[in-house]
């Protein structure tokens, strides 16, 4: 079902997660990105990142549990588990090839007004409908059961929705005021570069925000997901995802237009961006992006969210993080 303020508030808290890991440590928030980097070469910043994303089921557990995703049952048998490896293998695949994800090209790259990032979009999003019509013809998910108007809206309760709200500005204040303090008190005990530490704190409260904007939203929902890939049909399609570009892009793009990247960020040197543009598409990564979309379209997990569903079922994310680490050493 349509669930406008818990996605809105969700895609807030991914919004501020992009800008913090941006305008802080000058890196762009690619889940795909990083995880094949912390696969392979394993950082504190990335460590801490990943920690971030780990720990944020734990709030919405202590003061609003309803709201920490839900997962389909993880594999009992050789052929689901080889399924799973599967699919994490074209989307380690995809993403590899395509440079990004859902976060890296749509959430980062559609704020920066990158061309290559809006093809890849455009590829992938198309992909994941075709796949998702072609192998769920019913178009129905848990989140949408039959006999339902997927697109009509539910509300939260007000006390829900004033603990969200506390929640989101607590986490978003602790975000832009913990990295500094560490950064001044570093410094004052007499560190080289008391960024260091900062780096990694901003690292942690992005990684923190991200989690908890995916676990809000329901982008870590996979049955909320394809619920969204259910469209052109009307009665089956949730639009509640639609609230991520509209709250969690938009105000990027107007952040990004009103500091541009002329300075440098708070606690780098410089920004880490990719300065290709649409003039570097080719073949390759066309097919990438629309691997990913296949991938996507089967089972609804993009990289981010497979983060915190292997947390929650690690079994499940092993045989997917294997696939995905495997899909990715293919492509190089």
């Amino acid at each position: 079902m349509f669930t406008p303020i818990e996605t809105s508030i969700g895609a807030v808290l991914l919004q501020q997660a992009t800008s913090v890991l941006l305008f802080h440590n000058g890196s762009v928030l690619g889940a795909s990105s990083l995880m094949h980097r912390v696969l392979n070469a394993p950082s504190k910043g990335l460590l801490a990142f990943f920690t971030g994303m780990a720990f944020s089921s734990l709030p919405l557990k202590l003061i609003i549990p309803e709201l920490v995703t839900r997962y389909p049952p993880i594999p009992t048998n050789l052929q689901a588990g080889l399924i799973t490896v599967g699919v994490g293998a074209l989307v380690g695949w995809g993403t590899k090839t395509s440079n990004g994800c859902t976060s890296g090209h749509m959430l980062c790259g559609l704020s920066r007004l990158s061309g290559r990032s809006l093809v890849a979009v455009g590829t992938f999003f198309a992909t994941a409908v075709l796949t998702h019509h072609a192998v769920h013809p019913t178009l129905r998910t848990t989140a949408c059961p039959p006999g339902t108007v997927c697109y009509l809206p539910t509300y939260p309760s007000q006390t829900t929705t004033t603990t969200l709200l506390l929640l989101t500005a607590v986490t978003i204040l602790a975000a832009q005021i913990v990295p500094r303090f560490i950064a001044r008190i570093s410094s004052n005990e007499g560190k080289a570069n008391g960024d260091v530490p900062a780096r990694q704190a901003s690292a942690f409260f992005s990684g923190l925000e991200f989690g908890l904007g995916l676990h809000i939203s329901q982008m870590a929902s996979p049955a909320k997901v394809l619920s969204f890939l259910s469209l052109p049909n009307w009665d089956a399609w949730d639009p509640s995802l639609g609230m991520v570009m509209l709250f969690g892009v938009l105000p990027s793009v107007v952040e990004n237009l009103a500091k541009g990247f002329n300075n440098p960020p708070l606690f780098n040197k410089r920004f880490d961006i990719s300065k290709k543009t649409i003039e570097d598409v080719d073949w390759k990564f066309v097919l990438g992006a629309a691997v990913f979309g296949i991938g996507w379209g089967l089972t609804g997990t993009c990289p981010g969210p497979a983060v915190l569903r292997a947390v929650a079922q690690p079994t499940w994310g092993l045989l997917w993080m294997l696939g995905f680490w495997l899909g990715g050493k293919v492509a190089v």
